[in-house]
């Protein structure tokens, strides 16, 4: 009765809180709502913005679409979850799902180091930022965290598509993901665990440590400048980044120390904050990017003000 190409999953949601999806569900949409609209604005205003053209823009709206197809690949699915009950999801789908889902992931963390870099170059080498960060070097970044990103997620489609599966292929969770459709299968899927365990650390801990690095290099050269001012304007053009590095970073720490030492901690939990991750930070991160970089902010307001309506 193995199957090497099964045909549906089933996703049932948050086990144990069935009765609550229908109000889980309401602040869900709101925050889909929000990723949509704040990341769709900076998009508009980067493209438009001829001011707006800077490598540290072109990187955050690499930032905006990824985090765009991040919020389209789970929420959907999840929402109709919530309304609408368990639903089922082809083989193909899910296996579409999960690539794009760890896709996005792996392209955040290449994107945030990037743009820590062109923070790097910006405060430690301000004559040289143009000279430095040309359209060749950052075409070349670009292709590398597209290629990187691609090349190491793209094996799991083959590790999964190469198990026999022979259970009841019910996934408690509201969208597909790698070692969670493995555990599903009825053959060793130690291959599959240890890859699933290396690809984080090869990426997005090398990311991490990467981008604490340019940090370190970053305050030596702030606390080196001659006055407060020029420190505290230097560190201001940071501080976005800084947010959303946490916003991206904190919670992931957060849920591998849930699940490796917080073995009390209800499964549901670890479902819901799951999903809590994959919308909330494509909805804060507009917001951060919106209120502190002075820019976007004025962007925005002459969007919003009626003269420039106008």
């Amino acid at each position: 009765m193995s199957s090497f190409n099964p045909g549906v999953f089933i996703l049932l949601g948050i086990p144990g809180l069935e009765p609550f999806h229908h109000c889980i569900g309401i602040p869900f949409f709101i925050i889909y709502l929000v990723a949509l609209a704040g990341n769709s604005v900076l998009l508009y205003l980067i493209f438009t913005d001829r001011s707006l053209h800077e490598p540290m823009f072109f990187f955050l709206s690499m930032l905006v679409a990824t985090d765009l197809i991040l919020s389209n690949t789970c929420v959907p699915k999840t929402l109709s979850i919530f309304w609408l009950g368990p639903q089922e999801i082809t083989f193909h789908g899910c296996l579409t799902q999960m690539f794009f889902l760890h896709f996005s992931f792996a392209m955040d963390s290449a994107i945030l180091l990037a743009m820590a870099f062109d923070r790097y170059v910006a405060i430690c080498f301000p004559l040289r930022y143009s000279a430095i960060l040309t359209h060749q070097l950052i075409t070349k970044i670009v292709m590398g965290i597209i290629s990187r990103s691609f090349c190491i997620i793209f094996p799991c489609i083959f590790l999964l598509k190469r198990l026999p599966f022979c259970r009841t292929l019910i996934i408690p969770h509201t969208y597909c993901e790698h070692i969670g459709v493995a555990r599903l299968a009825c053959a060793d899927i130690s291959i599959n665990i240890w890859y699933g365990f290396a690809v984080p650390v090869m990426t997005v801990m090398s990311d991490l440590i990467l981008i604490g690095i340019s940090y370190t290099l970053i305050l030596h050269a702030v606390f080196n400048l001659p006055s407060w001012n020029a420190r505290q304007k230097a560190l201001s053009t940071c501080a976005s980044h800084i947010g959303v590095i946490l916003t991206f970073y904190a919670p992931a720490i957060f849920s591998v120390l849930a699940h490796r030492f917080g073995h009390n901690i209800p499964h549901s939990f670890h479902i819901l904050f799951a999903n809590l991750y994959v919308t909330f930070p494509p909805a804060i991160n507009p917001i951060i990017y919106g209120v502190k970089t002075k820019q976007i902010r004025d962007r925005i307001n002459l969007l919003l003000s009626p003269k420039g309506n106008q």
